[in-house]
């Protein structure tokens, strides 16, 4: 009994040092190598919820400051978000893998030197190469910015110079943004275009072929294209020069009517019957704007030959100030309507020149409420206004006819 308690008891003391050999193993490994692959897994952490919190909000912030004024880059942020957090978290996870392998006591050292000839080739490009790479970029972004943000300003001031006492700013400011965007776009693509080609042969890419075919392309997009081209140089010169806008009555040819549209390619007009007319920019040869800063009251008005053109002056003048002095139409009469000359010796009156200015699109209505005043004015004043009609004259009878006609007489009785 005694000895089989011995034995028991010696089991006991050889498992329990044992254990604590073990225990104590683990706690030298832990302070000398797991320590680390804890810290190397808990900065991982860091850097993660970093990347995630810190540098994709400053990304988003630095991209608003960039973005130009009135354009919406959300769907780009929302791309750079991804592409750099999955790069950045996959850097961060192959490099904590790589330490933990590490400490772990695996054997990395092909891995450590593939990465390490890896990185010198990459410096050694980086050093010869990547600088100029770095250089182009850089120019090409500088570029971009400064086109961005001076275009915009040099077409709005030149578009809107002389809409401000002329029409409404905000549609000056809609074909200035029109312009500016469109000429901004073609900048910016032909800048990166130049970017790409200096970039590829750092790449050890010939881009003689690539120079080659884009010239073939460019010549067969501008033989099917020409009319195209033309029609947008045309809707550029067409804003620029502020030849017509939105709102303006025109006359292109032998249409006349509205501009309800004005882009860089076309222009729509709606005539005074509702037809709804597309005209290509490029086809427009002569455009005739009856709303350009000003237009004109240019009425004949006859009065019959027997009048006392002096009071018929004088009456017309007095209907012409009465309809400019009235509240209603003090605001569209710049130059109040005068009568300027005799302007024709008619068939059957004396056509009478009246003149004036009105704001633009007025000139039909102050037309016609002068037409109404003054024919009642005149009915008033018992002025006559002529109408076509014709005097039949036969001329004195001559002694032939007395002849004839005694003959014919006595021959009768």
């Amino acid at each position: 009994m005694a000895d089989s308690n011995s034995a028991m008891s010696n089991y006991i003391d050889v498992h329990e040092n044992d254990s604590s050999v073990y225990l104590a193993s683990i706690a030298d490994w832990f302070l000398a190598d797991g320590i680390w692959i804890l810290v190397t897994v808990l900065g991982a952490a860091f850097l993660l919820w970093a990347l995630r919190h810190w540098i994709l909000r400053w990304l988003s912030a630095l991209i608003t400051r960039m973005t130009p004024e009135g354009e919406d880059w959300s769907r780009g942020v929302k791309t750079a978000h991804r592409i750099v957090f999955w790069l950045g978290s996959a850097v961060i996870l192959a490099a904590a893998i790589l330490l933990i392998l590490y400490f772990a006591g695996v054997d990395i050292q092909g891995v450590t030197n593939g990465l390490r000839s890896a990185g010198d080739t990459i410096v050694d490009w980086l050093r010869s190469s990547g600088i100029r790479v770095a250089i182009v970029l850089i120019v090409a972004f500088i570029l971009q910015q400064v086109i961005r943000s001076v275009v915009p300003h040099i077409v709005y001031g030149h578009v809107t110079r002389r809409e401000k006492k002329k029409r409404f700013i905000e549609e000056a400011e809609q074909r200035a943004e029109t312009l500016s965007h469109f000429l901004s776009l073609v900048a910016v693509t032909i800048i990166w275009v130049v970017a790409v080609f200096m970039i590829l042969p750092e790449f050890k890419v010939d881009i003689g072929p690539l120079l080659a075919g884009a010239g073939i392309v460019g010549i067969a997009i501008g033989f099917g294209a020409q009319n195209l081209i033309r029609d947008l140089i045309s809707g550029i010169f067409i804003i620029i020069e502020d030849q017509y806008a939105k709102g303006d009555w025109i006359q292109v040819g032998a249409i006349d009517g509205e501009v309800e549209y004005l882009g860089l390619r076309r222009t729509v007009l709606r005539d005074f019957n509702g037809t709804h007319h597309t005209i290509p920019n490029g086809e427009i040869k002569i455009s005739s704007n009856y709303s350009k800063d000003w237009a004109c009251v240019n009425i004949d008005i006859p009065v019959a030959y027997g009048e006392d053109l002096d009071r018929v002056t004088k009456v017309i003048d007095e209907v012409s100030i009465t309809l400019a002095q009235e509240d209603q139409r003090r605001k569209t009469i710049i130059e109040t309507p005068r009568v300027l000359r005799v302007q024709n010796f008619g068939e059957s009156g004396i056509d009478m020149k009246l003149w004036g200015r009105t704001k633009p699109m007025w000139q039909w209505a102050i037309t016609g409420e002068l037409r109404k005043r003054v024919k009642k004015r005149f009915d008033e004043e018992g002025i006559e206004i002529p109408w076509p009609h014709v005097k039949l004259y036969f001329g004195e009878p001559t002694n032939v006819d007395m002849i004839v006609k005694r003959k014919s007489l006595e021959s009768e009785q």
